[in-house]
């Protein structure tokens, strides 16, 4: 009986090897953080706000955090180099300028081009990349620093979803700016006591 040439051992090899090659490259990723939960497209066209973004968002990414990583605590910046600094971060998608400023959105010479060509927007611009407008829970921006339902190679940030930091990032997902308007929509004012970005207190849940 003539064997079938794909039953053949030696032509066998190639095709077995390929196949290993591809299942290993798929199990490293899944090592990495990649192939887990992904960011569906949002089909509202919201933005973010970013008046409440560079009060109270920013702000956390520059702060020393507690970081759990296979039972070793230490601390660290989310925009440290080596993590997700923009030009020696190592940390995937998200990239963050360290020194950027906060921008007086009053003052009429930053226009929203201005403004959008600035180091605090590319931070903004990053971070709700990193996210399904208003819904926090499908949010990368959320669920890595959370370990929940995917791997993040900074470790365990925040110990759960009651930590204040988590709170605020889930509180920005969750309010977008209204169909129609922009980040620097004035609504932004809502999501602060009292409604004003520059005196009041960032809301959270």
């Amino acid at each position: 009986m003539m064997k079938h040439p794909y039953l053949n051992g030696s032509a066998a090899r190639p095709a077995l090897k390929s196949l290993a090659a591809a299942v290993l490259a798929a199990v490293g990723l899944l090592g990495c953080g990649g192939g887990t939960v992904e960011n569906s497209a949002t089909t509202s066209g919201q933005k973010l706000s970013f008046l409440y973004f560079q009060k109270c968002i920013n702000p956390i990414f520059l702060k020393q955090l507690q970081i759990t990583q296979n039972g070793v605590v230490s601390t660290n910046t989310c925009a440290s180099g080596g993590c997700h600094d923009n030009t020696t971060g190592t940390g995937g998608a998200l990239r963050l300028v360290q020194s950027a400023q906060a921008v007086d959105l009053k003052d009429a010479a930053n226009t929203p081009d201005v403004v959008r060509a600035g180091d605090m927007y590319k931070n903004f611009y990053s971070a709700q990349g990193a996210t399904v407008v208003g819904a926090a829970t499908q949010s990368r921006l959320l669920n890595k620093p959370l370990l929940q339902g995917v791997l993040h190679g900074g470790g365990l940030i925040f110990e759960n979803s009651d930590d204040a930091n988590a709170k605020l990032i889930s509180y920005w997902i969750n309010h977008p700016s209204p169909d129609g308007q922009d980040e620097f929509s004035s609504a932004g004012n809502a999501l602060f006591t009292p409604p004003d970005a520059e005196t009041g207190t960032c809301n959270t849940p």
